[in-house]
C-alpha cells in the first residue's frame, strides 16, 4: 500500500477545468486538485471526501475568500486512493489512518514500519474472512443436509408428493 506501488496501478488525474486550483509543472502531472476533480476521478461523492477530511485522512489547504475552496495536494490524492483501497480490503478508517500516519517519508524506517503494519492488518483481516468462510461452508453443509432429508421424506411418503 505504498504510493510508489499504487502509482503504477492508477491513472493520473486529467488537467483541471479550474485553472486557479490546479497548477502543474508538467501538463500530465497535476500537483493540486479540487474536490470535484478527486470525486470524479475516484467515483466518490464530495461528501465522502469531506468525511475523510473530518476523520483526519486528508488535509487540504484552503484558498479563496474565507478559505472556502479546498485544494488537495498530490499526497492527499494518494492518501485518498489508499483509503479507498483499504476500505475495499475491509479495513476500518482507524486502521487506514494508523497505517497512513506512520510518516513513511520522514523516517528512515518509515516504509518498513508501514509495510509491516500493513501486513499485520492484512493477516488479521484474512483470518477473519477465513473464519467467516468456514462458518458459511458449515451452514451450507447443514442446509444441504436438511434439503436432502426433506427430499427423502417427500420421496418416501405419498402424502408429501406433489400432484
Amino acid at each position: 500500500m505504498t504510493p510508489d506501488t499504487l502509482s503504477n496501478s492508477m491513472p493520473d488525474a486529467t488537467a483541471s477545468s479550474q485553472p486557479n486550483v490546479t497548477s502543474s509543472p508538467k501538463p500530465d502531472k497535476p500537483t493540486q486538485f479540487s474536490i470535484a476533480e478527486l470525486a470524479k476521478e475516484f467515483e466518490v461523492t464530495h461528501r465522502t471526501i469531506r468525511f475523510y477530511e473530518d476523520q483526519g485522512l486528508l488535509a487540504p489547504t484552503r484558498q479563496g475568500r474565507g478559505g472556502l475552496i479546498r485544494v488537495y495536494s498530490a499526497a492527499d490524492r494518494t492518501r485518498l486512493r489508499l483509503t479507498l483501497r483499504g476500505k475495499r480490503l475491509g479495513f476500518s478508517l482507524s486502521e487506514i489512518k494508523e497505517i497512513l500516519d506512520m510518516n513513511m517519508y520522514q523516517q528512515p524506517s518509515g516504509p518498513s514500519l508501514q509495510l509491516k503494519r500493513f501486513l499485520t492488518t492484512l493477516a488479521n483481516h484474512r483470518e477473519v474472512l477465513e473464519r467467516q468462510l468456514k462458518d458459511l461452508n458449515d451452514q451450507l453443509k447443514e442446509i444441504r443436509s436438511h434439503e436432502a432429508r426433506c427430499q427423502s421424506l417427500i420421496a418416501g411418503n405419498p402424502e408429501y408428493k406433489e400432484d
